[in-house]
Protein backbone atom coordinates (compact mmCIF):
# COMPACT_ATOMS: atom_id res chain seq x y z
CA UNK A 1 0.00 0.00 0.00
CA UNK A 2 1.57 3.27 -1.14
CA UNK A 3 1.89 6.47 0.74
CA UNK A 4 -0.03 9.63 -0.17
CA UNK A 5 3.08 11.16 -1.63
CA UNK A 6 3.50 8.20 -3.86
CA UNK A 7 -0.18 8.41 -5.08
CA UNK A 8 0.07 12.12 -5.77
CA UNK A 9 3.25 11.53 -7.57
CA UNK A 10 1.53 8.93 -9.78
CA UNK A 11 -1.40 11.09 -10.95
CA UNK A 12 0.53 13.26 -13.40
CA UNK A 13 1.77 10.11 -15.01
CA UNK A 14 -1.86 8.82 -15.48
CA UNK A 15 -3.13 11.92 -17.35
CA UNK A 16 -0.96 11.42 -20.39
CA UNK A 17 -2.17 7.81 -20.48
CA UNK A 18 -5.86 8.84 -20.58
CA UNK A 19 -5.15 11.46 -23.19
CA UNK A 20 -3.36 8.95 -25.31
CA UNK A 21 -6.32 6.51 -24.91
CA UNK A 22 -8.74 9.13 -26.21
CA UNK A 23 -6.45 9.92 -29.05
CA UNK A 24 -6.17 6.25 -29.84
CA UNK A 25 -9.93 5.95 -30.92
CA UNK A 26 -10.05 4.49 -34.37
CA UNK A 27 -11.73 6.34 -37.24
CA UNK A 28 -14.38 3.61 -37.41
CA UNK A 29 -15.40 4.21 -33.78
CA UNK A 30 -15.48 7.93 -34.35
CA UNK A 31 -17.70 7.42 -37.40
CA UNK A 32 -20.02 5.13 -35.41
CA UNK A 33 -20.36 7.67 -32.60
CA UNK A 34 -20.98 10.40 -35.12
CA UNK A 35 -23.71 8.35 -36.79
CA UNK A 36 -25.31 7.55 -33.45
CA UNK A 37 -25.31 11.20 -32.53
CA UNK A 38 -26.80 12.11 -35.89
CA UNK A 39 -29.53 9.49 -35.52
CA UNK A 40 -30.38 10.71 -32.03
CA UNK A 41 -30.51 14.29 -33.25
CA UNK A 42 -32.76 13.36 -36.16
CA UNK A 43 -35.00 11.33 -33.87
CA UNK A 44 -35.33 14.21 -31.41
CA UNK A 45 -36.03 16.62 -34.25
CA UNK A 46 -38.62 14.27 -35.77
CA UNK A 47 -40.30 13.81 -32.39
CA UNK A 48 -40.43 17.56 -31.87
CA UNK A 49 -41.89 18.19 -35.32
CA UNK A 50 -44.44 15.40 -34.87
CA UNK A 51 -45.35 16.69 -31.43
CA UNK A 52 -45.87 20.24 -32.67
CA UNK A 53 -47.92 19.22 -35.71
CA UNK A 54 -49.64 16.10 -34.45
CA UNK A 55 -48.93 14.81 -30.95
CA UNK A 56 -49.85 17.92 -28.95
CA UNK A 57 -53.44 17.71 -30.19
CA UNK A 58 -54.03 14.26 -28.67
CA UNK A 59 -55.30 14.45 -25.09
CA UNK A 60 -55.13 11.28 -23.03
CA UNK A 61 -56.39 10.20 -19.63
CA UNK A 62 -56.64 6.92 -17.78
CA UNK A 63 -59.15 8.34 -15.30
CA UNK A 64 -62.08 6.89 -17.27
CA UNK A 65 -64.64 4.12 -16.89
CA UNK A 66 -67.33 2.44 -18.93
CA UNK A 67 -70.82 3.31 -17.74
CA UNK A 68 -74.45 2.64 -18.65
CA UNK A 69 -77.72 4.18 -17.54
CA UNK A 70 -79.08 1.18 -15.66
CA UNK A 71 -82.86 0.94 -15.26
CA UNK A 72 -84.10 0.12 -11.77
CA UNK A 73 -86.94 -2.41 -11.87
CA UNK A 74 -89.55 -1.74 -9.17
CA UNK A 75 -93.21 -2.80 -8.93
CA UNK A 76 -96.13 -0.39 -9.23
CA UNK A 77 -98.23 -2.52 -6.86
CA UNK A 78 -97.60 -4.47 -3.69
CA UNK A 79 -98.06 -8.20 -3.33
CA UNK A 80 -96.46 -11.61 -3.19
CA UNK A 81 -94.19 -12.66 -6.05
CA UNK A 82 -95.84 -15.66 -7.71
CA UNK A 83 -93.31 -16.23 -10.50
CA UNK A 84 -89.73 -15.12 -11.17
CA UNK A 85 -89.10 -15.45 -14.90
CA UNK A 86 -85.43 -14.40 -15.18
CA UNK A 87 -82.12 -15.32 -13.60
CA UNK A 88 -79.02 -13.37 -12.66
CA UNK A 89 -77.03 -11.94 -15.59
CA UNK A 90 -79.67 -13.00 -18.12
CA UNK A 91 -80.03 -11.01 -21.33
CA UNK A 92 -83.60 -9.87 -22.00
CA UNK A 93 -85.38 -7.97 -24.74
CA UNK A 94 -87.71 -5.02 -24.36
CA UNK A 95 -91.19 -6.13 -23.28
CA UNK A 96 -90.07 -9.51 -21.94
CA UNK A 97 -91.83 -10.49 -18.65
CA UNK A 98 -89.47 -10.45 -15.68
CA UNK A 99 -91.75 -11.54 -12.82
CA UNK A 100 -95.39 -11.84 -11.79
CA UNK A 101 -97.12 -10.66 -8.63
CA UNK A 102 -100.18 -12.42 -7.23
CA UNK A 103 -103.12 -10.64 -8.91
CA UNK A 104 -106.30 -12.08 -7.36
CA UNK A 105 -106.89 -9.00 -5.21
CA UNK A 106 -106.56 -6.75 -8.23
CA UNK A 107 -108.88 -9.00 -10.29
CA UNK A 108 -111.46 -8.59 -7.51
CA UNK A 109 -111.06 -4.82 -7.74
CA UNK A 110 -111.74 -5.01 -11.47
CA UNK A 111 -114.90 -7.04 -10.87
CA UNK A 112 -116.08 -4.63 -8.17
CA UNK A 113 -115.55 -1.62 -10.46
CA UNK A 114 -117.54 -3.33 -13.22
CA UNK A 115 -120.37 -4.01 -10.78
CA UNK A 116 -120.44 -0.35 -9.76
CA UNK A 117 -120.62 0.67 -13.40
CA UNK A 118 -123.49 -1.74 -14.04
CA UNK A 119 -125.36 -0.46 -10.97
CA UNK A 120 -124.92 3.16 -12.04
CA UNK A 121 -126.03 2.38 -15.59
CA UNK A 122 -129.12 0.62 -14.24
CA UNK A 123 -129.91 3.67 -12.12
CA UNK A 124 -129.56 5.89 -15.16
CA UNK A 125 -131.85 3.65 -17.22
CA UNK A 126 -134.41 3.65 -14.41
CA UNK A 127 -134.30 7.44 -14.26
CA UNK A 128 -134.74 7.66 -18.04
CA UNK A 129 -137.76 5.42 -17.76
CA UNK A 130 -139.07 7.72 -15.03
CA UNK A 131 -138.70 10.67 -17.41
CA UNK A 132 -140.77 8.84 -20.01
CA UNK A 133 -143.48 8.04 -17.45
CA UNK A 134 -143.46 11.62 -16.24
CA UNK A 135 -143.88 12.98 -19.75
CA UNK A 136 -146.89 10.68 -20.18
CA UNK A 137 -148.32 11.94 -16.88
CA UNK A 138 -147.80 15.51 -18.04
CA UNK A 139 -149.65 14.79 -21.28
CA UNK A 140 -152.56 13.32 -19.28
CA UNK A 141 -152.58 16.32 -16.95
CA UNK A 142 -152.59 18.67 -19.94
CA UNK A 143 -155.62 16.83 -21.39
CA UNK A 144 -157.47 17.00 -18.09
CA UNK A 145 -156.65 20.70 -17.81
CA UNK A 146 -157.93 21.33 -21.31
CA UNK A 147 -161.19 19.53 -20.47
CA UNK A 148 -161.54 21.48 -17.24
CA UNK A 149 -160.99 24.76 -19.04
CA UNK A 150 -163.67 23.86 -21.57
CA UNK A 151 -166.10 23.02 -18.80
CA UNK A 152 -165.20 26.23 -16.93
CA UNK A 153 -165.79 28.26 -20.07
CA UNK A 154 -169.16 26.55 -20.63
CA UNK A 155 -170.25 27.16 -17.03
CA UNK A 156 -169.18 30.80 -17.23
CA UNK A 157 -171.19 31.17 -20.44
CA UNK A 158 -174.25 29.67 -18.80
CA UNK A 159 -173.98 32.15 -15.94
CA UNK A 160 -173.69 35.01 -18.40
CA UNK A 161 -176.75 33.76 -20.32
CA UNK A 162 -178.94 33.14 -17.26
CA UNK A 163 -178.10 36.35 -15.42
CA UNK A 164 -180.31 38.65 -17.64
CA UNK A 165 -183.10 36.12 -17.59
CA UNK A 166 -183.06 35.90 -13.81
CA UNK A 167 -183.01 39.69 -13.59
CA UNK A 168 -186.10 39.91 -15.80
CA UNK A 169 -187.88 37.16 -13.85
CA UNK A 170 -187.87 34.72 -16.76
CA UNK A 171 -185.64 32.38 -14.76
CA UNK A 172 -185.44 31.79 -11.07
CA UNK A 173 -182.62 33.16 -9.03
CA UNK A 174 -182.09 29.69 -7.57
CA UNK A 175 -181.18 28.36 -10.99
CA UNK A 176 -178.76 31.25 -11.47
CA UNK A 177 -177.13 30.52 -8.10
CA UNK A 178 -176.64 26.89 -9.04
CA UNK A 179 -175.03 27.91 -12.31
CA UNK A 180 -172.73 30.34 -10.56
CA UNK A 181 -171.73 27.60 -8.06
CA UNK A 182 -170.96 25.23 -10.93
CA UNK A 183 -168.89 27.93 -12.71
CA UNK A 184 -166.95 28.62 -9.52
CA UNK A 185 -166.22 24.93 -9.04
CA UNK A 186 -165.07 24.61 -12.65
CA UNK A 187 -162.72 27.56 -12.27
CA UNK A 188 -161.31 26.06 -9.09
CA UNK A 189 -160.80 22.75 -10.89
CA UNK A 190 -158.85 24.57 -13.60
CA UNK A 191 -156.62 26.17 -11.00
CA UNK A 192 -155.98 22.81 -9.30
CA UNK A 193 -155.20 21.06 -12.56
CA UNK A 194 -152.90 23.93 -13.60
CA UNK A 195 -150.96 23.63 -10.35
CA UNK A 196 -150.80 19.85 -10.71
CA UNK A 197 -149.51 20.19 -14.29
CA UNK A 198 -146.84 22.60 -13.15
CA UNK A 199 -145.80 20.16 -10.42
CA UNK A 200 -145.60 17.34 -12.97
CA UNK A 201 -143.44 19.47 -15.24
CA UNK A 202 -141.09 20.42 -12.39
CA UNK A 203 -140.39 16.76 -11.67
CA UNK A 204 -138.67 16.40 -15.06
CA UNK A 205 -135.50 18.38 -14.07
CA UNK A 206 -135.26 16.41 -10.82
CA UNK A 207 -135.40 13.10 -12.67
CA UNK A 208 -132.91 14.37 -15.27
CA UNK A 209 -130.60 15.33 -12.38
CA UNK A 210 -130.88 11.73 -11.18
CA UNK A 211 -129.84 10.61 -14.65
CA UNK A 212 -126.81 12.87 -14.61
CA UNK A 213 -125.91 11.65 -11.11
CA UNK A 214 -126.14 8.03 -12.24
CA UNK A 215 -124.04 8.80 -15.31
CA UNK A 216 -121.44 10.52 -13.14
CA UNK A 217 -121.36 7.46 -10.89
CA UNK A 218 -120.87 5.33 -13.99
CA UNK A 219 -117.99 7.55 -15.07
CA UNK A 220 -116.47 7.26 -11.61
CA UNK A 221 -116.82 3.51 -11.81
CA UNK A 222 -115.19 3.57 -15.23
CA UNK A 223 -112.24 5.48 -13.78
CA UNK A 224 -111.99 2.92 -10.97
CA UNK A 225 -112.13 0.16 -13.57
CA UNK A 226 -109.31 1.75 -15.56
CA UNK A 227 -107.21 2.11 -12.40
CA UNK A 228 -107.96 -1.48 -11.41
CA UNK A 229 -107.00 -2.70 -14.90
CA UNK A 230 -103.75 -0.75 -14.70
CA UNK A 231 -102.97 -2.33 -11.33
CA UNK A 232 -103.87 -5.77 -12.65
CA UNK A 233 -101.62 -5.31 -15.68
CA UNK A 234 -98.85 -4.06 -13.36
CA UNK A 235 -98.75 -7.43 -11.64
CA UNK A 236 -96.72 -8.58 -14.66
CA UNK A 237 -93.47 -6.59 -14.67
CA UNK A 238 -91.87 -6.35 -18.10
CA UNK A 239 -88.48 -5.15 -19.24
CA UNK A 240 -88.71 -1.51 -20.35
CA UNK A 241 -85.53 -1.79 -22.43
CA UNK A 242 -83.27 -4.52 -23.72
CA UNK A 243 -80.37 -5.32 -21.42
CA UNK A 244 -78.85 -7.68 -18.87
CA UNK A 245 -80.33 -8.47 -15.47
CA UNK A 246 -78.16 -7.54 -12.53
CA UNK A 247 -78.36 -6.84 -8.80
CA UNK A 248 -81.39 -9.11 -8.44
CA UNK A 249 -82.72 -9.11 -4.87
CA UNK A 250 -86.13 -10.79 -5.26
CA UNK A 251 -87.20 -14.39 -4.83
CA UNK A 252 -90.50 -16.24 -5.50
CA UNK A 253 -92.93 -15.98 -2.59
CA UNK A 254 -91.40 -12.75 -1.33
CA UNK A 255 -93.75 -9.89 -0.43
CA UNK A 256 -92.70 -6.72 -2.26
CA UNK A 257 -93.80 -3.15 -1.68
CA UNK A 258 -94.60 -0.75 -4.48
CA UNK A 259 -91.50 1.19 -5.50
CA UNK A 260 -89.03 -1.27 -3.93
CA UNK A 261 -85.91 -2.06 -5.99
CA UNK A 262 -86.09 -5.65 -7.21
CA UNK A 263 -83.32 -5.74 -9.82
CA UNK A 264 -81.46 -3.58 -12.29
CA UNK A 265 -81.49 -3.81 -16.05
CA UNK A 266 -78.24 -2.72 -17.70
CA UNK A 267 -78.61 -1.73 -21.39
CA UNK A 268 -75.25 -3.00 -22.66
CA UNK A 269 -76.01 -1.70 -26.14
CA UNK A 270 -75.95 1.85 -24.74
CA UNK A 271 -72.56 1.82 -23.03
CA UNK A 272 -70.58 5.02 -22.90
CA UNK A 273 -67.38 6.28 -21.30
CA UNK A 274 -67.04 9.02 -18.72
CA UNK A 275 -63.47 10.31 -18.99
CA UNK A 276 -62.25 12.81 -16.39
CA UNK A 277 -59.84 15.11 -18.20
CA UNK A 278 -57.74 17.75 -16.52
CA UNK A 279 -58.90 21.31 -17.00
CA UNK A 280 -55.68 22.01 -18.89
CA UNK A 281 -56.69 19.43 -21.52
CA UNK A 282 -60.07 20.92 -22.45
CA UNK A 283 -59.10 23.99 -24.46
CA UNK A 284 -59.54 22.27 -27.82
CA UNK A 285 -61.96 19.49 -26.85
CA UNK A 286 -65.27 19.68 -28.70
CA UNK A 287 -68.29 17.37 -29.18
CA UNK A 288 -67.99 15.24 -32.28
CA UNK A 289 -64.22 14.75 -32.11
CA UNK A 290 -62.94 11.17 -32.62
CA UNK A 291 -61.46 9.20 -29.74
CA UNK A 292 -59.64 5.96 -29.13
CA UNK A 293 -60.65 3.79 -26.17
CA UNK A 294 -58.20 1.26 -24.77
CA UNK A 295 -59.94 -1.27 -22.52
CA UNK A 296 -57.79 -2.78 -19.77
CA UNK A 297 -59.97 -5.90 -19.53
CA UNK A 298 -59.37 -6.63 -23.24
CA UNK A 299 -55.57 -6.45 -22.91
CA UNK A 300 -55.49 -2.93 -24.23
CA UNK A 301 -57.67 -3.57 -27.28
CA UNK A 302 -58.60 -0.21 -28.79
CA UNK A 303 -62.13 0.74 -29.76
CA UNK A 304 -63.42 3.73 -31.66
CA UNK A 305 -65.28 6.46 -29.82
CA UNK A 306 -66.65 9.97 -30.24
CA UNK A 307 -66.95 12.90 -27.85
CA UNK A 308 -70.63 13.45 -27.09
CA UNK A 309 -70.61 16.24 -24.51
CA UNK A 310 -68.61 18.01 -21.85
CA UNK A 311 -69.96 18.34 -18.32
CA UNK A 312 -71.19 21.83 -17.31
CA UNK A 313 -69.06 21.68 -14.16
CA UNK A 314 -66.12 19.92 -12.61
CA UNK A 315 -66.56 16.75 -10.62
CA UNK A 316 -65.97 18.65 -7.39
CA UNK A 317 -68.86 21.03 -8.07
CA UNK A 318 -71.35 18.16 -8.26
CA UNK A 319 -70.09 16.43 -5.14
CA UNK A 320 -72.18 16.22 -1.98
CA UNK A 321 -70.02 18.87 -0.28
CA UNK A 322 -68.56 21.21 -2.93
CA UNK A 323 -65.25 22.81 -1.93
CA UNK A 324 -65.36 26.32 -0.49
CA UNK A 325 -62.31 28.22 -1.71
CA UNK A 326 -63.16 31.49 0.01
CA UNK A 327 -61.15 30.54 3.09
CA UNK A 328 -57.80 31.48 4.53
CA UNK A 329 -56.15 28.22 3.45
CA UNK A 330 -56.30 27.66 -0.30
CA UNK A 331 -54.29 25.25 -2.39
CA UNK A 332 -54.76 25.29 -6.14
CA UNK A 333 -55.49 21.80 -7.45
CA UNK A 334 -55.90 20.93 -11.09
CA UNK A 335 -59.58 20.12 -11.49
CA UNK A 336 -61.02 17.36 -13.65
CA UNK A 337 -64.06 17.70 -15.87
CA UNK A 338 -66.16 14.66 -16.90
CA UNK A 339 -66.42 14.17 -20.66
CA UNK A 340 -68.98 11.75 -22.10
CA UNK A 341 -67.73 9.63 -24.99
CA UNK A 342 -69.84 7.29 -27.10
CA UNK A 343 -68.48 3.80 -27.68
CA UNK A 344 -68.49 2.80 -31.36
CA UNK A 345 -67.85 -0.92 -31.01
CA UNK A 346 -68.97 -4.00 -32.88
CA UNK A 347 -71.63 -6.32 -31.38
CA UNK A 348 -68.94 -8.91 -30.68
CA UNK A 349 -66.91 -6.40 -28.66
CA UNK A 350 -69.96 -5.12 -26.79
CA UNK A 351 -70.65 -8.59 -25.45
CA UNK A 352 -67.37 -8.37 -23.52
CA UNK A 353 -67.93 -4.88 -22.11
CA UNK A 354 -69.66 -4.14 -18.82
CA UNK A 355 -70.05 -0.92 -16.84
CA UNK A 356 -67.27 -0.11 -14.41
CA UNK A 357 -64.34 -1.33 -16.53
CA UNK A 358 -61.30 0.93 -16.56
CA UNK A 359 -60.27 2.39 -19.90
CA UNK A 360 -57.74 4.82 -21.29
CA UNK A 361 -59.13 7.47 -23.62
CA UNK A 362 -57.27 9.50 -26.22
CA UNK A 363 -59.14 12.31 -27.97
CA UNK A 364 -58.02 13.79 -31.29
CA UNK A 365 -58.55 17.56 -30.95
CA UNK A 366 -56.96 18.60 -34.26
CA UNK A 367 -60.34 19.67 -35.60
CA UNK A 368 -60.30 22.66 -33.20
CA UNK A 369 -56.62 23.61 -33.38
CA UNK A 370 -57.39 27.08 -34.75
CA UNK A 371 -60.00 27.96 -32.15
CA UNK A 372 -57.60 29.48 -29.61
CA UNK A 373 -56.12 31.84 -32.19
CA UNK A 374 -59.62 32.82 -33.25
CA UNK A 375 -60.59 33.52 -29.62
CA UNK A 376 -57.48 35.64 -29.13
CA UNK A 377 -58.23 37.64 -32.29
CA UNK A 378 -61.80 38.24 -31.16
CA UNK A 379 -60.59 39.38 -27.75
CA UNK A 380 -58.13 41.80 -29.32
CA UNK A 381 -60.89 43.25 -31.52
CA UNK A 382 -63.13 43.72 -28.50
CA UNK A 383 -60.35 45.43 -26.59
CA UNK A 384 -59.60 47.70 -29.55
CA UNK A 385 -63.28 48.62 -29.85
CA UNK A 386 -63.56 49.43 -26.14
CA UNK A 387 -60.64 51.83 -26.42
Amino acid sequence: MGTPDTEEAGRPNDEPAATSARRSLSPRVKLFLLCVGAVVLVAVLAWYIRHRTYGQYFEETNDAQLQADAVVIAPRVSGYVSQLLVTDNQDVVAGQPLLRIEGRDYSAQVAQARAQIAEAQAGADNARAGVSEQRAAIAQAEAELAAARSKAAHDAGEVARYAPLAASGAETRQQLAQLRLAASQSAEQVRQLTAALEGQRRRIPAIEAQIRQAEAQAQGGQAQLSSANVNLAATVIKAPVAGRVGNKTVMPGQFVQAGTRLMSLVPLQRLYVVANFKETQLALMRPGQPARISVDALSGTELDGQVVSVSPGTGAQFSLLPPENATGNFTKIVQRVPVRIAVLASPAARKLLVPGLSVTVTVDTRGAKGDLEHIEDEQKRLEARDR
